[in-house]
């Protein structure tokens, strides 16, 4: 069983994300596993942007304190 997209970094998620891709883009697969594919990838998207919004949200902070500084 593979890990859920809250337990996964953002490197794995990416990772996975991408073979999802590959695979819903070669086809041949039935309509049932490729919506299972998709769903999947929508998870793991929005993982990835979770792990994106949180490294944003510790940059702005470490910027707004050396701006203080800076200001200070």
């Amino acid at each position: 069983m593979s890990p859920t997209e809250t337990e996964l970094g953002y490197e794995a998620a990416r990772d996975e994300l991408v073979e999802v891709v590959r695979k819903l883009e070669a086809g041949g697969l039935s309509l049932e596993d490729s919506i299972a594919l998709w769903e999947r990838g929508e998870a793991l998207a929005k993982t990835c942007e979770r792990h994106l919004d949180g490294a944003k949200e510790r940059i702005d902070a470490a910027l707004a304190v050396v701006e203080e500084d800076v200001e200070g």
